[in-house]
């Protein structure tokens, strides 16, 4: 790469994130190809590990509810899609109580661990993370542990976490987008992960153990571009909001995130992003 024929604050950004701590080919562009990008942090990969965009992508930041990646994973790991768990009153006061997004459980309905994961990915749900983390460390503090030992085991030394579903504490959490970006690649090699992910709507049918349910993706990128894989919004105050997203382009899987963005933007980012990175290879 020569970095002689790049102008401009945000190719320099690129160049210079793209050069700190990174291994890795790097995708040829020229700067009027490079998609603006307003967020704090970005990073955008192949499968083949072609890094596409990179800014300051080592930086250590809040990720919101990108956090419930990891939980979904540890879940994936720990339990039975078939198990079913059941929704107690303090799972739904804390999701009210912090002001998060919720899946609108309610105390004593019994849903399978393959419905919860849903309310996770999909609305968001504060309470259905709440539900697994319980039924799963067992309790709470033993889940976030486990959370943060395969956040070691994956080699993402730049995370830490603090519960299970990204709302600010005050020990502070913590990741980047590189992070982000390893662990998306990870988790989608898991096929039911990405079915989930994938989805834009799941619907519960009521039954004598569960009320009806129906949760739309947040991830309006699944409206918006084609050959879309999910995977995860996030916003917090602190955080901003936040995307992981991957898709299929030009026979690659590409990976990428938007953290610390605007609401509307990040799905135009995004989809200009894998575009960029689809042409990118097609011309390899």
């Amino acid at each position: 790469m020569r970095i002689g024929p790049f102008l401009g604050s945000t190719v320099l950004a690129l160049v210079v994130g793209l050069v700190v701590g990174l291994v890795g080919p790097v995708s040829p562009a020229r700067a009027a190809d490079v998609p603006t990008v307003g967020a704090k942090t970005a990073y955008v990969i192949d499968s083949a590990g072609t890094i596409h965009y990179a800014k300051r992508q080592t930086r250590r930041v809040p990720v919101a509810s990108l956090v419930k990646v990891m939980t979904a994973y540890v879940v994936l790991r720990e339990a039975q899609l078939g198990d079913r768990i059941e929704v107690t009153a303090a799972d739904v006061r804390y999701a009210a109580s912090n002001g998060a997004a919720t899946a609108a459980l309610a105390k004593g309905e019994r849903l399978t661990v393959r419905d919860l994961l849903y309310g996770l990915m999909l609305p968001s749900g504060a309470d259905a993370a709440n539900v697994l983390a319980r039924r799963y460390g067992p309790g709470k503090a033993a889940f976030v542990a486990k959370m943060n030992a395969t956040a070691r085991r994956l080699g993402l030394g730049d995370t830490h976490y603090t519960n299970a579903d990204g709302m600010p504490s005050p020990a502070g959490a913590y990741s980047t987008a590189f992070d982000q970006v390893k662990l998306a690649k990870v988790a989608l090699d898991d096929a039911t992960f990405r079915t989930i992910v994938s989805r834009e709507v799941h619907k519960v049918a009521k039954s004598p153990l569960q009320r009806a349910h129906t949760w739309r993706n947040t991830n309006k990128l699944l409206q918006s571009a084609d050959d879309v894989l999910g995977v995860k919004t996030g916003y917090t105050d602190a955080a901003g909001f936040c995307l992981l997203f991957a898709g299929e382009r030009s026979g690659r899987r590409v990976i990428g995130v938007l953290l610390g963005d605007q609401d509307a933007r990040r799905f135009s980012t995004a989809e200009r992003l894998l575009d960029h990175a689809g042409e990118q290879i097609a011309g390899s």
